[in-house]
């Protein structure tokens, strides 16, 4: 396959991952320096990732643009790739419901981009095997080429818009639902004078299991601010699909009240963590 221009919107920690790979297949990547942080000018130049100042000038630079940002931006950003004239391959990588996928891809039709709908289930891919980017459209197969040397996996699930989007609903339902559900469950213990005794049981009942539920609940709140969204989107998800929307919105609540640890530089010990789960009266 011929060397494509791939503009990445934008380099976060999953976004660069998502760019080094592209490089690694021998792509040139480009990264708009607008408006982003010290800490993504790091990323992208520790990558050599070629700067443009503007959306506009990686639109007209690009064959491809990748979006990868919180669920809430997604459908902006579409928005400002079309009002600057892209006319190339758009792959919307984001944690959105099919429903906002299907709406984005139509809004992409009417302008005459051709539309990809993706789906990341992994941590950012620095290892083989361990992130998948799952694709659904037309032009699938192209953007899955773009990957071929990895470590990024990609999986080709169909051309209906949505259903990359829909397995990354589900998947993360579950993954990320029930670290919220964890998250709930031992601030209740704690509240309630009973989070020793459930500690001792659960390490009874699977050696480490207790030890293993804290640090899982301390990683967790460097993320937070971001699965809040992505909760939503699920919950939307379920009730699209017809099922119970409220135990996701619920665990959307529940990341949004651990938010403000986002920019802490070490994580918060758990007593910190459970004081800011526990609703004030």
């Amino acid at each position: 396959m011929k060397t494509q221009n791939i503009g990445i919107l934008h380099p976060g920690e999953m976004g660069i991952s998502v760019a080094a790979s592209a490089k690694n297949s021998g792509h040139s990547i480009f990264w708009v320096s607008q408006g982003r942080s010290e800490a993504t000018r790091a990323r992208a130049e520790q990558f050599d990732l070629r700067e443009l100042r503007s959306l506009s000038e990686l639109c007209e630079t690009c064959s491809m643009i990748i979006s990868v940002c919180p669920p809430k931006y997604a459908g902006e950003l579409s928005q400002q790739v079309l009002r600057a004239g892209f006319k190339g391959i758009f792959v919307d990588a984001n944690a959105i419901s099919p429903m906002r996928s299907h709406e984005i891809g139509q809004q992409m039709a009417l302008a005459g981009v051709e539309y990809v709908d993706g789906g990341i289930i992994g941590g950012p891919a620095w290892q083989e095997n361990s992130t998948f980017l799952y694709l659904s459209g037309l032009q699938s197969e192209q953007v899955a080429h773009c990957f071929e040397r990895g470590p990024l996996v990609t999986r080709i699930i169909g051309e209906e818009i949505g259903r990359a989007s829909a397995m990354k609903m589900c998947y993360a339902a579950k993954t990320k639902g029930i670290a919220a559900l964890l998250c709930s469950i031992v601030a209740t213990a704690n509240e309630l004078g009973v989070w020793e005794d459930l500690e001792r049981h659960w390490s009874a009942e699977v050696s480490g299991a207790s030890r293993k539920a804290v640090e899982d609940i301390r990683k967790v709140t460097a993320k937070a601010w971001r699965f809040s969204g992505e909760m939503e989107e699920i919950a939307s998800t379920l009730d699209f699909a017809g099922l119970p929307d409220g135990f996701h919105k619920a665990a959307a609540d529940t990341y949004q009240r651990m938010a403000h640890f986002k920019d802490h530089e070490e994580l918060p010990e758990l007593e910190e963590v459970l004081r800011s789960l526990v609703r004030s009266s």
